[in-house]
């Protein structure tokens, strides 16, 4: 077997409508796996769908979902298994943020940020991993959290705290999960230009942040390739509990 082979493998990705959760499902499908793309746009997604199946010779098999729905993911898993699909990576992708001083998030605000980026992995990777249990698959979870899951930044006080939490649950689970075979780690992007955060990055405070990075550039989707390659094969069987960094530098560069 070569190390990074993933052909034939089953993929879950959430949040794969656009932006990073797409270039992943393009990336593990161009390598020959299988993709299940799940996210609430279901227009993106028979896009994503059609694309996917004209380039590559894989199946890919798509669910209009909110990730926050427990039942929701429960009645996908029922239907792959009913396809004879069993989940041999899950992708936690799936990510919102806001942008507001500490003292003008709601409730509502902060929940909406803590339910995705942290309970929502939670949930999903609890569900898949029964099921890969079920079928005594060697897993592998990978989360994407941020480099500010150790870092800061202002005006995004519920972010952090999210990613944060979920560096430190792919700890934890990576730990209990491990008897059953289950691998869990994070890969954590420095900056990286979206449909959501263009105008911000490209604005005088995005390019004040720039010129803190050590390589000049903000991380290109490509950058992550390797990781994601790395944390969904064979050539990453040993690690687990791991947060790989991807962030051009960023989160080692001087304060001055």
């Amino acid at each position: 077997m070569k190390l990074f082979d993933l052909k034939g493998k089953n993929i879950i990705v959430t949040g794969a409508s656009s932006g990073l959760g797409q270039h992943i499902a393009e990336l593990y499908a161009s390598q020959g796996a299988n993709v299940v793309i799940c996210a609430r746009r279901k227009d993106r997604l028979e896009q994503l769908q059609e694309k996917i199946q004209q380039q590559y010779n894989v199946k890919t098999y798509i669910y209009v979902l909110d990730i926050n729905d427990r039942n929701a993911v429960k009645n996908m898993l029922k239907d792959l298994e009913r396809l004879n699909v069993a989940i041999d990576v899950l992708v936690n992708n799936a990510g919102v943020s806001g942008s507001q001083r500490f003292l003008d998030y709601k409730d509502e605000d902060w929940d909406v940020v803590l339910n995705t980026n942290l309970k929502a992995p939670w949930m999903c990777t609890q569900e898949v991993v029964q099921h890969m249990i079920a079928h005594q698959t060697v897993g592998s979870i990978i989360n994407i959290t941020s480099i500010l899951s150790e870092s800061i930044n202002l005006g995004v006080s519920p972010y952090c705290a999210s990613k944060a939490g979920l560096k430190h649950l792919t700890e934890v689970m990576a730990v209990e999960l491990a008897r059953f075979n289950i691998k869990v780690n994070a890969i954590a992007p420095g900056y990286m230009v979206t449909e959501i955060n263009e105008d911000y990055l490209t604005s005088d405070a995005g390019q004040a942040i720039l010129k803190k990075v050590p390589m000049r550039r903000f991380v290109e989707f490509s950058d992550l390739n390797g990781a994601l390659l790395l944390l969904a094969s064979e050539a990453g069987k040993g690690m687990t509990g791991v947060e790989i960094k991807v962030d051009c530098g960023h989160s080692c560069a001087s304060i001055s």
